[in-house]
């Protein structure tokens, strides 16, 4: 006799939870079907949240974030400058990349509403590629595109508010990691294509030089992995590669301020901000107890940079922020142990924004311990690396969360390996 199956039964058998697992599997199949339709779905909801912005605000006449100033300084005078509330001349306070696009999508499309529109979007659009990659890319690190496709829909779903820089950090950083892998587990590595890689990750040090330290983790694991001179020849192709895409930018920054240093200007204002007398974890409080010194939005500090220069309002601000950390070595220890926890955990400030970034990072962790035992090493290498050396720098300034997003992705990945293995349970 065949035994009837109960409602219960059948919900369960034929319900939603019941076929998640078919779905999922459907979806993650085809990289292209994946992205496509994660890209359309992250694409559409931005697009929607974007025709609720006040035209307003989107006009390029009410630019206000950096790479926007600056992208307005280069259409009208040609000139990468004047980043303050006063004009104080030449900057390298920002990479150059972001303000640089920017102004070619305002040169293409005008410095009027529809070429606001055009600058969204192409946020919009670099936000879309990012999640719509993460299945792909779970593929390849040995997480699982099933991971990697809950990852991409989650990314779609929950829009990010900012601007275009984070977005290609992380792309960049995606691509970096499979390159990797790729180097890592094939003989096939030829010098040209190692000075190319390594002029491309060149390049992403124009969009976030935070990547520095991602990048020499992965060379210090490739050339501890590597077996052979060749490799090591391959690898100095690739520091070679980098060093070579710093130089335009470089000379510039020579020619102008008359010094050599690493892309941008503002470490020493970035290490002040964070580090001095009423200083908290969190920039945004910082601004609340009025103690922000930023040229910004500060016109004593503006007129500091015009009488001194960048480079030497830069030094000084970076002498006051170490006497300082020399004289609050405790306080100091204190900040930088809560910026990793604002990183990791959210801004405890915010109590119901640190639940929901803690309960993700804790999802994460869970899905390490169960994806890396299967994983080969250099797949965890990649894995592991980025979010091991990415944040360092901003452990010791002002946190602020658009700081943690070219690698929050991974913190999806991860979340989604756990939530795809509670699924193939059901």
């Amino acid at each position: 006799m065949v035994r009837r199956l109960s409602t219960n039964e059948t919900g369960s058998e034929h319900g939603v939870l019941g076929i998640a697992p078919a779905v999922v599997e459907w979806l993650a199949r085809s990289p292209q079907r994946s992205f496509i339709i994660v890209f359309l779905l992250a694409f559409a909801i931005r697009g929607f949240l974007l025709t609720q912005v006040p035209p307003r605000r989107v006009h390029p006449d009410n630019a206000n974030v950096q790479e926007e100033v600056l992208a307005m300084a280069l259409l009208e005078r040609g000139e990468f400058a004047d980043i303050y509330i006063l004009p104080t001349g030449p900057t390298a306070h920002v990479p150059p990349i972001v303000p640089g696009l920017i102004a070619g999508v305002w040169w293409l499309f005008g410095t009027t509403l529809t070429g606001g529109y055009a600058a969204r979007l192409m946020t919009i659009a670099g936000y879309s590629v990012l999640y719509g990659m993460i299945p792909w890319v779970g593929g390849r690190v040995g997480i699982g595109r099933q991971a990697g496709m809950l990852a991409g829909l989650a990314g779609a779903v929950i829009p990010e508010r900012f601007g275009t820089g984070p977005a290609l950090a992380a792309i960049a950083l995606g691509l970096l990691m499979i390159a990797m892998v790729g180097r890592w587990t094939s003989a096939r590595s030829s010098p040209i294509g190692s000075l190319l890689l390594g002029l491309a990750i060149g390049v992403s040090f124009h969009v976030q030089p935070a990547l520095l330290p991602v990048a020499v983790g992965f060379i210090s694991f490739e050339l501890w992995w590597s077996r052979g001179r060749r490799k090591w020849r391959l690898s100095g192709l690739v520091v070679l590669g980098m060093m070579l895409a710093c130089v335009p930018w470089g000379w510039r920054n020579y020619n102008v301020f008359h010094e050599v240093f690493f892309i941008r200007s503002n470490l020493g204002l970035e290490l002040r901000m964070g580090n001095h007398e009423g200083a908290a974890a969190s920039l945004e409080v910082i601004v609340r107890r009025g103690v922000y010194r930023h040229p910004e939005d500060n016109e004593e500090e503006a007129l500091l940079v015009q009488q001194l220069g960048e480079m030497e309002y830069m030094r000084q601000a970076k002498r006051e922020a170490f006497e300082w950390i020399a004289t609050h070595r405790a306080v100091f220890v204190r900040l930088t142990a809560l910026r990793f926890i604002h990183f990791w955990f959210g801004p405890l400030h915010r109590p119901l924004t640190a639940l929901g970034v803690s309960a993700l990072t804790i999802l994460a962790l869970l899905g390490a311990r169960r994806c890396l035992p299967s994983m080969t090493t250099p797949q965890r290498a990649a894995l592991l690396i980025p979010p091991a050396m990415f944040p360092l720098i901003y452990y010791l300034v002002g946190f602020e969360f658009r700081y943690r997003m070219p690698v929050n992705w991974i913190v999806l990945l991860l979340a989604g390996a756990e939530v795809w293995h509670w699924i193939k349970r059901k």
